[in-house]
C-alpha cells in the first residue's frame, strides 16, 4: 500500500469557479477574491480580510503595519516554520526565539513571562497555533497587553481552530493564514489577513500591490477613473482570482474537511495511546475546535529505534510521513546569526528528537489508518 503524506480533495466547486474566472477574461484580483475575503471574514466574525499569495506574504504585511523598524525585538517560538522569523528580518528587525511547551509545541504563558522578564523591550510576539491547536489566549493577551506586546497571530495550520468557542482569528491585532498546498484548505499558493481594525486593514490593502491608493480591479471597472497614485514602497502580495476559486471552494467544505481529520486524528488516540514507546500530542481544547492540520508524535526513550531509522522503516512500507519541525535554533542562519543553543530550548529539542508527523487528510481511508497504525505496532513492538 503507498500512503501520502497528504493528498488534496478538490472535488467540490473548484472547476466551476476557476472556469467562471476564465471565462470572465480577467484572472488576477477582482470579484472572486473580494468574494472570497467577505466570505472569511464573516466566517471568523471580524470586520476585515485580506487575501493574499502567500502566508508568508501575510506574515510580511502584518509586521510592516505594526511600525516595526530596524533593530525591533519580536518573540518568535523555535518550533515553526522559517518564514515566522524570516520575514522579521526582511525589516532588518530581529526575532528572539522562545522555547515551546513540550507536550503541545505552543507557547506557554510561563514560557513568555520568561521572555519578557529576559528581554523586556521586544515589540510584539508572533504566536504560532501549532498543529491546528490554539495557544492558551486568554492567558497569553492579558500579559501582552500588561506589557505593550502587540499580538500577531501565525495561523497557517489553524483554520478552522477555536479557542473557547471563538475562531482563532479573532482575538488578536492581526491573524495570518496558509492556504498552501497541504493545508487545511487551500489556494495552491496563498494565505489571508484578518483584523478588527480599519487603520491595519487600509494600510495592508494598500501594500500588498505596490503601495498603490487604489486596487487593480477597482480602476478597472471605473470608467474615465484610470488614475492612481503611489503612496508607499509596496510589494507584489495580492491573491489572483484562478487561486481565489480554489480557495474559496475549499473555504466551503472547510468544516467537513475538519471532520474528515478528526477521524483520522481519533483512530490515532485509540490505536497508539496505550504505546509507551510514543508520545501523542496533548489536546488542551475540545475535539471540534482543533483543525488537525498535523498529527505530530514523539519517540519516547522507550522506542527500540531511532526516529530516523523509524522513518526509513515507514517509507519502506510505502507511508509518507513529515517531521514538523527541525527547529529554527538547529538552522544554520538563525544558530549563527543570534548563538543559538540547543540547551536553552529543551522541549523544542526534546520533540525534534523524536518528532514525526503522520499522514493525515481528508481522503484518508479507514484502512489506510489502520495500515499506519499497524505497520508502527509492528516497527515498535515486534523489533
Amino acid at each position: 500500500m503507498k500512503i501520502s503524506f497528504s493528498k488534496v480533495d478538490c472535488s467540490g466547486r473548484e472547476l466551476e469557479y476557476v472556469t467562471r474566472v476564465i471565462q470572465s477574461g480577467w484572472l488576477t484580483t477582482a470579484n472572486m477574491c473580494l468574494e472570497f475575503e467577505r466570505k472569511f471574514a464573516d466566517f471568523i466574525g471580524v470586520k476585515y480580510a485580506l487575501a493574499v499569495n502567500s502566508c508568508t506574504a501575510a506574515l510580511h504585511l502584518a509586521v510592516n503595519s505594526i511600525g516595526i523598524k530596524a533593530g525591533d525585538k519580536i518573540f518568535v517560538p523555535v518550533m515553526t516554520f522559517t518564514a515566522t522569523a524570516e520575514i522579521i528580518r526582511y525589516l532588518n528587525a530581529d526575532p528572539v526565539f522562545l522555547d515551546v511547551e513540550y507536550k503541545t509545541s505552543l507557547l506557554s504563558p510561563e514560557i513568555l513571562e520568561a521572555g519578557i522578564k529576559k528581554h523586556p523591550n521586544v515589540k510584539a510576539v508572533i504566536l504560532v497555533h501549532y498543529a491546528g491547536q490554539s495557544v492558551n489566549m486568554s492567558q497569553i493577551l492579558p500579559i501582552c497587553r500588561r506589557h505593550n506586546i502587540k499580538v500577531i497571530e501565525d495561523a497557517a495550520h489553524a483554520f478552522p481552530t477555536k479557542y473557547s468557542g471563538r475562531y482563532v482569528g479573532s482575538f488578536g491585532n492581526i491573524t495570518c493564514y496558509s492556504f498552501y498546498a497541504n493545508k487545511t484548505i487551500t489556494s495552491g499558493e496563498g494565505g489571508m489577513i484578518v483584523t478588527e481594525n480599519k487603520d491595519t486593514y487600509e494600510s495592508i490593502k494598500c501594500m500588498r500591490l505596490h503601495g498603490i491608493n487604489r486596487d487593480i480591479w477597482d480602476r478597472f471597472t471605473t470608467m474615465n477613473k484610470w488614475e492612481y497614485d503611489v503612496i508607499a514602497p509596496g510589494f507584489k502580495y495580492n491573491m489572483s482570482d484562478i487561486n481565489a476559486a480554489v480557495g474559496l471552494a475549499q473555504f466551503e467544505r472547510a468544516e467537513e474537511f475538519r471532520k474528515e481529520r478528526e477521524r483520522c486524528a481519533k483512530h490515532y488516540f485509540e490505536e497508539l495511546e496505550q504505546l509507551k514507546e510514543l508520545d501523542l500530542p496533548a489536546l488542551q481544547c475540545n475535539w471540534h475546535e482543533h483543525s488537525w492540520h498535523l498529527f505530530p508524535i514523539v519517540l519516547t526513550e522507550e522506542s527500540p529505534v531511532s526516529r530516523d531509522e523509524f522513518i526509513k522503516q515507514l517509507n519502506a512500507r510505502g507511508i509518507g510521513i513529515s517531521v514538523h519541525y527541525k527547529p529554527l535554533h538547529r538552522m544554520t542562519y538563525y544558530r549563527m546569526q543570534y548563538n543559538l543553543l540547543p540547551e536553552n530550548f529543551p522541549n523544542a529539542e526534546r520533540r525534534w528528537q523524536g518528532g514525526i508527523s503522520l499522514p493525515i487528510f481528508p481522503l484518508m481511508t479507514n484502512d489506510e489508518l489502520f495500515y499506519v497504525t499497524n505497520s508502527i505496532k509492528d516497527i515498535l513492538l515486534n523489533k
